[in-house]
């Protein structure tokens, strides 16, 4: 047999050889050393120096025992309250996750024992994991941004350098969104987006456009709506907001508000906003177009009634406490509460230190021989 014929001989019975049980190995080797006069060790060696390329790697397996929560009875209430619920973060679902089951119960029938154990333990790094998977088909889209600078009164408004004093509420952020699908042409709805700093009350209203006179009405609306008063208002470099209209609104009257905006081209100067625009705005309306002007004033009557009222006792916000440990290593706390609950605090809190001001005024004020 020529070294060409025994090549290709070689290369024939290699596939079939690897491709062959136990016995059937022992057969082929036997037929190939009588073929070719190899001795038997000489055969298996050269036989095992052909590897299949095209045989499938096995998946490797996960270490660890198998996860108990990813089961149907489990995922199915965890996505529809998630859903329900406005697509809050991990955290914040673990936090309402025990007042939401009850209603989840009654809607859709009652749950095992063992699911609500599994309910009450999975913790919110499990909750990534398990809705991963459900989350993609609510990701992915994005708004235009229709932010036209208003030059006129651009020296005339300072720019926010400081942060805002987050321990008692009134200090607003305000911004649009605009419902203009994919195009800016034309006429169409925004809405009008506002937060407020400390508490987390979030209030929006519906406008036809980006009228001056139409957005200080709603503001006015807004202002008569929250529960506290109003002491600093921060917005971009729209022309929605920086003209004259909107500064006579807040600094005629006996104590002026204080006006300030962002920086231009710098959306993380107004991130409290932007992300209310997200969660209070985006995904209840989508990014659709709203040409029609007849949808304004029940879409402003739904959002000041049915979604104020969501949002301010059943979204709860998250907030930053402190952080903790070096930059390489570091951990954050954070507080859940409601609006409703952390303006309560907040309220709370101050008359505490009004009480403790006055208690030190009188102290102060009393004679040092007033006891004679």
């Amino acid at each position: 047999m020529s070294p060409a014929r025994k090549n290709s001989y070689f290369l024939t019975l290699a596939h079939r050889y690897h491709e062959s049980t136990r016995e059937q190995k022992t057969e082929i080797l036997k037929e190939f050393c009588a073929n070719t006069g190899y001795h038997p060790k000489h055969a298996i060696r050269k036989l095992n120096t052909l590897k299949p390329t095209h045989r499938p790697k096995k998946p490797p397996r996960k270490r660890g025992p198998k996860s108990k929560y990813d089961k149907p009875e489990v995922l199915k209430p965890l996505q529809q309250i998630w859903l329900t619920a406005n697509l809050p973060c991990s955290k914040r679902l673990k936090a309402i996750l025990p007042e939401w089951i009850s209603h989840y119960q009654s809607e859709f029938g009652f749950l095992t024992t063992k699911t609500l154990g599994l309910l009450e333990s999975i913790s919110p790094a499990t909750m990534d994991r398990v809705l991963k998977p459900f989350r993609i088909n609510f990701t992915g889209l994005k708004g235009r941004s229709s932010t036209k600078p208003g030059l006129l009164l651009k020296h005339h408004i300072p720019i926010k350098t400081n942060q805002w004093d987050e321990s008692k509420p009134g200090f607003l952020e305000a911004d649009t969104v605009a419902h203009c699908g994919i195009s800016l042409a034309g006429d169409f709805v925004y809405t009008l987006d506002t937060t407020d700093i400390a508490t987390g009350w979030t209030e929006q209203r519906a406008i036809w456009g980006k009228g001056e006179i139409d957005v200080v009405k709603q503001l006015q609306d807004i202002e008569s709506c929250i529960p506290f008063h109003l002491l600093g208002f921060d917005c971009d470099n729209g022309s929605e907001f920086l003209n004259w209209h909107l500064i006579r609104h807040f600094q005629n009257r006996k104590q002026p508000i204080q006006v300030t905006r962002s920086r231009p081209y710098h959306k993380d100067d107004n991130a409290h906003i932007e992300q209310k625009n997200w969660t209070h705005v985006r995904q209840w309306l989508g990014y659709s177009r709203f040409e029609n002007p007849k949808i304004v004033p029940r879409s402003t009557s739904s959002t000041a009634t049915n979604g104020g009222s969501f949002s301010t006792s059943s979204c709860l916000p998250q907030n930053l406490l402190r952080k903790n440990g070096s930059a390489q290593r570091s951990s954050n706390a954070t507080t859940i509460r409601s609006p409703l609950a952390e303006e309560h605090l907040l309220h709370r809190s101050s008359l505490t230190q009004q009480k403790i001001c006055s208690k030190n005024l009188r102290r102060t004020s009393t004679p040092l021989n007033s006891g004679k």
